[in-house]
């Protein structure tokens, strides 16, 4: 098997760009500045719930806490992403990232709503395309650690019980093992059916009938009952 996966994908390219265009920032910042980027763009469990820092839920994915931190994490994004891109196209594959990184965020501020260190990496988007990857391509090899061959579907079971254990075990430790888990969830339940978008857009078309229901009720009577019927 080569190692990548030859020329870069669109989508791909945006998100290795902005990661980096942000690290850099970070990096020119300082560390005082830098915290204080963190602390408002990170994400902070009790700043979303109680400060209602909604966003925080997606910008966590475009900061990181060092070189290997970004490093292994684009590294990831390039590796496996681009086969991903190729086969479902640039809008579903930034689509289903973006819904592991947030529902990575979510599960992470549910589960530790007093976490104040802040979270933050592309780590939920990374577990969700390397997810992804196992479901579609099970049985490619790949490279444990660039030296042991073992196939992408069980490596995706191994990578899985870490994050699920990590998040029961570890007191954090900085690494935020729930976004992992919830990359993860909540990309097995989007590529299995649920789709939020579409969700949310039947949702609010019921909304609007029942407006229009309320508004435009159907009346019988007069003289034909047939053409007696009136709206109002």
């Amino acid at each position: 098997m080569m190692f990548g996966p030859g020329t870069v994908t669109p989508a791909v390219k945006f998100l290795l760009i902005a990661n980096t265009a942000v690290f850099a920032v970070q990096t020119i910042l300082g560390a005082a500045t830098d915290y204080q980027l963190t602390v408002y763009f990170g994400l902070v469990p009790p700043l979303v719930l109680h400060e209602f820092y909604i966003w925080q839920l997606f910008t966590y994915q475009f900061l990181h806490g060092g070189l290997l931190h970004i490093l292994f994490n684009m590294l990831a994004v390039w590796m496996f992403g681009c086969d991903l891109e190729r086969r479902w196209g640039s809008g579903f594959f930034l689509r289903y990232y973006f819904i592991t990184v947030i529902g990575g965020g979510i599960l992470n501020t549910l589960f530790v709503p007093n976490q104040m260190g802040p979270s933050i990496g592309a780590s939920a988007g990374v577990y969700g395309i390397l997810l992804a990857y196992g479901l579609i391509y099970p049985n490619r090899i790949i490279y444990f650690y660039f030296l042991f061959p073992i196939k992408m579907k069980h490596f995706v079971w191994i990578i899985g019980a870490i994050a699920l254990y990590s998040s029961i075990t570890a007191s954090q430790g900085g690494i935020a093992h729930l976004a992992h888990l919830g990359g993860m969830v909540f990309g097995y339940v989007y590529l299995r059916g649920f789709n939020p978008w579409e969700w949310f857009k039947d949702y609010r078309d019921r909304r609007r009938l029942a407006r229009l229901k309320r508004r435009f009720q159907l009346h019988t009577g007069g003289k034909d009952d047939d053409r007696g019927r009136m709206f109002h």
